[in-house]
């Protein structure tokens, strides 16, 4: 049975990947703490996206306090510009994992599967 009642902290967005890579949803970095300039490490894990603090990061958040993934971690997900991910970050953990169209559809099918007593929708 799914919870009807809120349990944790996180904190979601909704949004789509540009051109350049730029998730435009500033409320889950704000909501983490981070701003412009934030050295982050990413890295992909079960089909998705795991991005944390590093202060010898690599990677960082945009001068306009967005996430930017680069053509190479777009490529871990299969992610192309327009696709909408789902953010999901956790302030107590100081984590966010970037949920790609695949791993959303994974999700879904399996709540849909328990559902429907592993059936088929």
């Amino acid at each position: 049975m799914l919870p009807t009642s809120r349990a944790g902290t996180m904190v979601y967005g909704l949004a789509a990947i540009d051109s350049s890579g730029r998730i435009p949803d500033r409320t889950v970095i704000r909501a983490l703490g981070r701003g412009p300039g934030t050295r982050l490490h990413i890295r992909e894990g079960l089909g998705v996206i795991v991005v944390g603090l590093d202060r010898q990061g690599v990677f960082t958040v945009t001068g306009q306090g967005h996430l930017h993934l680069p053509g190479t971690v777009r490529h871990w997900c299969g992610l192309a510009t327009g696709d909408r991910v789902l953010l999901a970050a956790n302030p107590a953990d100081d984590l966010l994992v970037v949920h790609p169209p695949a791993a959303l559809d994974a999700m879904v099918v399996a709540v849909h599967a328990d559902l429907l007593g592993g059936g088929q929708a």
